[in-house]
Protein backbone atom coordinates (compact mmCIF):
# COMPACT_ATOMS: atom_id res chain seq x y z
CA UNK A 1 0.00 0.00 0.00
CA UNK A 2 1.51 3.34 -0.98
CA UNK A 3 2.15 6.30 1.28
CA UNK A 4 -1.00 8.58 0.62
CA UNK A 5 -3.03 5.69 0.67
CA UNK A 6 -2.21 4.11 4.09
CA UNK A 7 -2.38 7.71 5.02
CA UNK A 8 -6.00 8.24 4.22
CA UNK A 9 -6.84 5.13 5.80
CA UNK A 10 -4.99 6.14 9.24
CA UNK A 11 -7.63 9.41 8.87
CA UNK A 12 -10.37 7.29 8.55
CA UNK A 13 -9.77 5.02 11.43
CA UNK A 14 -8.82 7.82 13.31
CA UNK A 15 -12.29 9.29 12.75
CA UNK A 16 -13.91 6.04 13.21
CA UNK A 17 -12.42 5.81 16.74
CA UNK A 18 -13.30 9.39 17.79
CA UNK A 19 -17.36 9.11 16.45
CA UNK A 20 -17.11 5.56 19.07
CA UNK A 21 -15.50 7.32 21.76
CA UNK A 22 -18.33 10.19 21.38
CA UNK A 23 -20.76 7.32 21.60
CA UNK A 24 -19.23 5.79 24.52
CA UNK A 25 -19.88 9.24 26.62
CA UNK A 26 -23.44 9.37 25.65
CA UNK A 27 -23.88 5.35 26.51
CA UNK A 28 -22.04 6.08 29.81
CA UNK A 29 -24.34 9.20 30.61
CA UNK A 30 -28.01 7.07 30.07
CA UNK A 31 -26.88 4.24 32.34
CA UNK A 32 -29.42 5.45 35.07
CA UNK A 33 -27.35 6.95 37.78
CA UNK A 34 -27.31 5.22 41.20
CA UNK A 35 -27.70 6.28 44.93
CA UNK A 36 -24.66 5.85 47.07
CA UNK A 37 -23.88 6.08 50.84
CA UNK A 38 -21.81 8.59 52.19
CA UNK A 39 -18.84 6.70 52.83
CA UNK A 40 -16.92 7.78 55.66
CA UNK A 41 -12.50 7.56 54.45
CA UNK A 42 -9.68 9.19 56.43
CA UNK A 43 -7.15 11.61 54.92
CA UNK A 44 -3.50 11.61 55.17
CA UNK A 45 -3.94 13.05 58.53
CA UNK A 46 -5.54 10.79 59.72
CA UNK A 47 -9.16 12.59 60.38
CA UNK A 48 -12.12 11.62 59.11
CA UNK A 49 -13.64 12.63 55.70
CA UNK A 50 -17.02 11.79 54.17
CA UNK A 51 -18.06 11.56 50.56
CA UNK A 52 -20.16 14.07 50.59
CA UNK A 53 -17.05 16.68 52.17
CA UNK A 54 -15.11 15.41 48.83
CA UNK A 55 -17.17 17.43 46.63
CA UNK A 56 -16.19 20.62 48.38
CA UNK A 57 -18.19 23.59 46.50
CA UNK A 58 -18.81 21.96 43.46
CA UNK A 59 -21.40 19.49 42.86
CA UNK A 60 -19.67 17.25 40.50
CA UNK A 61 -16.68 14.38 41.99
CA UNK A 62 -13.72 12.64 40.22
CA UNK A 63 -12.60 9.54 42.59
CA UNK A 64 -9.41 8.15 40.86
CA UNK A 65 -9.37 4.29 42.29
CA UNK A 66 -5.54 3.97 43.04
CA UNK A 67 -4.38 0.84 43.78
CA UNK A 68 -1.54 2.27 46.16
CA UNK A 69 2.28 3.08 46.62
CA UNK A 70 3.03 -0.53 45.51
CA UNK A 71 1.89 -0.12 42.05
CA UNK A 72 4.43 1.82 40.52
CA UNK A 73 1.27 2.29 37.14
CA UNK A 74 -0.90 3.56 39.53
CA UNK A 75 2.04 6.27 40.79
CA UNK A 76 2.73 7.49 37.07
CA UNK A 77 -1.31 7.82 36.26
CA UNK A 78 -0.90 9.81 39.47
CA UNK A 79 1.63 11.70 38.77
CA UNK A 80 0.07 13.14 35.39
CA UNK A 81 -3.13 14.14 37.00
CA UNK A 82 -0.93 15.94 39.12
CA UNK A 83 0.27 18.49 36.56
CA UNK A 84 -3.35 19.37 35.35
CA UNK A 85 -4.92 18.91 38.72
CA UNK A 86 -5.55 22.54 39.14
CA UNK A 87 -7.78 22.50 35.54
CA UNK A 88 -9.47 19.77 36.63
CA UNK A 89 -10.73 21.56 40.08
CA UNK A 90 -11.99 24.43 38.25
CA UNK A 91 -14.63 21.89 36.71
CA UNK A 92 -15.22 19.19 39.20
CA UNK A 93 -13.77 18.44 42.96
CA UNK A 94 -11.22 15.43 42.57
CA UNK A 95 -9.53 13.08 44.58
CA UNK A 96 -7.60 9.92 44.83
CA UNK A 97 -8.18 7.01 46.52
CA UNK A 98 -6.35 4.41 47.43
CA UNK A 99 -6.17 1.53 50.31
CA UNK A 100 -2.95 2.34 51.79
CA UNK A 101 -2.80 4.10 55.35
CA UNK A 102 -3.07 7.58 56.09
CA UNK A 103 0.46 7.42 57.41
CA UNK A 104 1.96 6.00 54.08
CA UNK A 105 -0.53 8.37 52.04
CA UNK A 106 1.07 11.53 53.84
CA UNK A 107 4.61 10.21 53.22
CA UNK A 108 4.01 8.79 49.46
CA UNK A 109 2.48 11.70 48.60
CA UNK A 110 4.99 14.48 49.56
CA UNK A 111 7.61 12.32 48.07
CA UNK A 112 5.84 12.54 44.71
CA UNK A 113 4.81 16.46 45.36
CA UNK A 114 1.34 15.15 44.47
CA UNK A 115 -0.69 18.54 45.45
CA UNK A 116 -3.98 17.00 45.05
CA UNK A 117 -6.67 15.29 48.18
CA UNK A 118 -6.08 11.54 48.91
CA UNK A 119 -8.01 9.39 51.17
CA UNK A 120 -7.58 6.06 52.48
CA UNK A 121 -10.41 3.48 51.99
CA UNK A 122 -8.74 0.86 54.59
CA UNK A 123 -11.86 -0.60 56.36
CA UNK A 124 -14.58 0.56 53.71
CA UNK A 125 -16.73 -1.57 51.20
CA UNK A 126 -15.77 1.65 49.02
CA UNK A 127 -13.76 -0.33 46.37
CA UNK A 128 -15.45 -3.45 46.61
CA UNK A 129 -18.95 -1.97 46.20
CA UNK A 130 -17.53 0.33 43.32
CA UNK A 131 -16.24 -2.85 41.44
CA UNK A 132 -12.53 -1.66 41.77
CA UNK A 133 -12.19 -4.54 44.52
CA UNK A 134 -12.83 -8.12 43.36
CA UNK A 135 -11.76 -10.93 45.42
CA UNK A 136 -9.71 -9.45 47.61
CA UNK A 137 -7.47 -8.06 44.76
CA UNK A 138 -7.61 -3.78 43.74
CA UNK A 139 -8.14 -2.83 39.99
CA UNK A 140 -7.57 0.85 39.01
CA UNK A 141 -9.71 3.07 37.28
CA UNK A 142 -12.19 6.46 38.12
CA UNK A 143 -15.78 7.01 39.36
CA UNK A 144 -17.41 10.18 38.94
CA UNK A 145 -20.55 11.19 41.46
CA UNK A 146 -22.81 14.05 41.72
CA UNK A 147 -24.97 15.10 44.67
CA UNK A 148 -28.22 17.02 44.88
CA UNK A 149 -29.34 20.03 46.62
CA UNK A 150 -30.19 17.80 49.65
CA UNK A 151 -27.69 15.92 50.35
CA UNK A 152 -27.76 12.93 48.08
CA UNK A 153 -25.11 11.39 46.55
CA UNK A 154 -25.51 9.40 43.10
CA UNK A 155 -22.49 7.34 41.34
CA UNK A 156 -22.87 8.44 37.36
CA UNK A 157 -19.76 6.10 35.97
CA UNK A 158 -16.75 4.41 35.60
CA UNK A 159 -13.92 3.71 33.65
CA UNK A 160 -11.33 1.27 33.76
CA UNK A 161 -7.65 1.99 33.73
CA UNK A 162 -4.81 0.33 32.10
CA UNK A 163 -1.63 0.95 29.29
CA UNK A 164 -3.22 2.35 26.30
CA UNK A 165 -6.22 3.82 27.88
CA UNK A 166 -6.75 7.67 27.24
CA UNK A 167 -6.01 8.56 31.73
CA UNK A 168 -2.21 8.65 31.26
CA UNK A 169 -0.98 10.53 28.30
CA UNK A 170 2.47 8.63 28.06
CA UNK A 171 1.28 5.15 25.98
CA UNK A 172 -0.36 7.35 23.12
CA UNK A 173 2.83 8.92 23.11
CA UNK A 174 5.34 6.05 22.75
CA UNK A 175 2.76 4.54 20.23
CA UNK A 176 4.13 6.98 18.00
CA UNK A 177 7.83 5.93 18.52
CA UNK A 178 9.08 2.92 16.09
CA UNK A 179 9.32 1.26 19.60
CA UNK A 180 6.07 1.90 20.81
CA UNK A 181 5.64 0.68 24.59
CA UNK A 182 7.41 -2.29 24.24
CA UNK A 183 10.07 -2.85 27.40
CA UNK A 184 8.80 0.24 29.55
CA UNK A 185 7.34 0.20 32.73
CA UNK A 186 6.93 2.87 34.85
CA UNK A 187 9.77 3.88 37.61
CA UNK A 188 8.71 5.74 40.97
CA UNK A 189 12.21 7.85 41.24
CA UNK A 190 11.43 11.06 40.14
CA UNK A 191 15.13 12.99 40.42
CA UNK A 192 17.42 10.28 38.82
CA UNK A 193 19.83 12.61 38.59
CA UNK A 194 20.87 12.32 42.52
CA UNK A 195 20.40 10.15 45.32
CA UNK A 196 18.26 12.42 46.71
CA UNK A 197 14.00 13.42 46.02
CA UNK A 198 12.94 16.83 47.21
CA UNK A 199 9.40 16.21 49.20
CA UNK A 200 6.88 19.44 49.15
CA UNK A 201 7.47 19.78 53.13
CA UNK A 202 9.17 22.48 54.31
CA UNK A 203 9.26 23.53 57.88
CA UNK A 204 9.77 27.36 58.96
CA UNK A 205 10.26 28.24 62.33
CA UNK A 206 8.49 31.43 63.73
CA UNK A 207 8.83 33.30 67.03
CA UNK A 208 4.83 34.50 66.97
CA UNK A 209 3.22 31.36 65.42
CA UNK A 210 -0.12 32.40 65.58
CA UNK A 211 0.34 35.97 64.02
CA UNK A 212 2.53 34.41 61.23
CA UNK A 213 -0.13 31.88 60.83
CA UNK A 214 -2.81 34.53 59.89
CA UNK A 215 -0.67 36.90 57.47
CA UNK A 216 0.43 33.44 55.89
CA UNK A 217 -3.45 32.86 55.28
CA UNK A 218 -4.84 36.34 54.93
CA UNK A 219 -2.04 37.91 53.08
CA UNK A 220 -0.43 35.27 51.03
CA UNK A 221 -3.55 33.16 50.78
CA UNK A 222 -2.32 29.82 52.56
CA UNK A 223 -4.68 27.48 53.20
CA UNK A 224 -4.43 26.08 57.02
CA UNK A 225 -5.01 22.70 57.66
CA UNK A 226 -4.53 22.07 61.45
CA UNK A 227 -3.07 24.03 64.21
CA UNK A 228 -1.86 23.19 67.76
CA UNK A 229 -0.04 25.26 70.28
CA UNK A 230 3.20 24.73 68.96
CA UNK A 231 2.59 24.08 65.01
CA UNK A 232 0.00 24.72 61.98
CA UNK A 233 0.42 23.14 58.93
CA UNK A 234 -0.36 24.98 55.72
CA UNK A 235 -0.89 24.13 51.87
CA UNK A 236 -0.03 26.47 49.34
CA UNK A 237 0.38 25.46 45.85
CA UNK A 238 0.70 22.16 46.35
CA UNK A 239 3.19 22.70 49.16
CA UNK A 240 2.95 22.02 52.80
CA UNK A 241 4.29 24.57 54.92
CA UNK A 242 4.64 23.46 58.84
CA UNK A 243 5.08 26.98 60.92
CA UNK A 244 6.67 25.59 63.94
CA UNK A 245 7.05 28.27 67.26
CA UNK A 246 10.65 28.58 67.62
CA UNK A 247 12.92 31.53 68.62
CA UNK A 248 15.49 30.02 65.72
CA UNK A 249 13.61 31.33 62.90
CA UNK A 250 15.23 28.32 60.90
CA UNK A 251 13.78 26.85 57.28
CA UNK A 252 13.92 23.20 56.78
CA UNK A 253 13.33 21.37 53.66
CA UNK A 254 12.97 17.57 53.12
CA UNK A 255 14.83 15.24 51.02
CA UNK A 256 13.91 11.41 50.55
CA UNK A 257 16.47 9.10 49.90
CA UNK A 258 16.84 5.13 49.43
CA UNK A 259 19.64 4.11 51.93
CA UNK A 260 19.89 6.18 54.61
CA UNK A 261 22.74 4.76 55.91
CA UNK A 262 25.28 5.04 53.14
CA UNK A 263 23.81 8.82 52.74
CA UNK A 264 24.36 9.56 56.09
CA UNK A 265 28.13 8.18 56.11
CA UNK A 266 28.58 10.52 52.91
CA UNK A 267 27.13 13.50 54.68
CA UNK A 268 28.79 13.03 57.10
CA UNK A 269 31.79 12.82 55.28
CA UNK A 270 30.84 16.20 53.91
CA UNK A 271 31.00 18.20 56.99
CA UNK A 272 27.45 17.62 57.45
CA UNK A 273 26.15 17.13 61.24
CA UNK A 274 23.39 15.40 62.85
CA UNK A 275 20.96 17.51 64.61
CA UNK A 276 18.30 15.46 65.79
CA UNK A 277 17.27 12.02 65.34
CA UNK A 278 13.95 10.67 65.58
CA UNK A 279 14.98 7.10 64.54
CA UNK A 280 17.19 5.34 62.65
CA UNK A 281 15.86 6.38 59.17
CA UNK A 282 14.16 10.18 60.03
CA UNK A 283 16.99 12.51 60.36
CA UNK A 284 17.46 16.21 60.72
CA UNK A 285 20.57 17.53 58.66
CA UNK A 286 22.71 20.52 58.91
CA UNK A 287 25.04 21.23 55.71
CA UNK A 288 28.07 23.64 56.60
CA UNK A 289 26.85 26.02 53.87
CA UNK A 290 23.60 27.14 55.73
CA UNK A 291 21.01 24.09 54.31
CA UNK A 292 18.77 22.37 57.06
CA UNK A 293 16.74 19.33 55.98
CA UNK A 294 14.92 16.50 57.01
CA UNK A 295 16.34 13.21 56.01
CA UNK A 296 14.43 10.14 55.79
CA UNK A 297 14.04 6.76 53.93
CA UNK A 298 11.57 6.13 52.11
CA UNK A 299 9.43 2.94 52.29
Amino acid sequence: METKELLVEIEALEKEIQEKKSKLVELRKSVPRAEVENYIFKDPSGREVSLLELFANKDELIVIQNMGKSCSYCTMWADGFNGIYHHIVDKAAFVVATPDSPEIQDAFSAERRWQFPMVSTQGTTFKEDLGFEKNGYQHPGVSTFQKNEDGLIFHIADAPFGPGDDYCSVWPLFDLLPSGQKGYHPKRKINKESDFDLTNNIAIQVNHQHEAVKFYTEVLGMKEDWSNALESKLTFGGQNFYVEQSEDKKVFFELAVKDIHSIKEKLLNHGCIVTKEYHEKSLMIADPYGMNFHLFERA
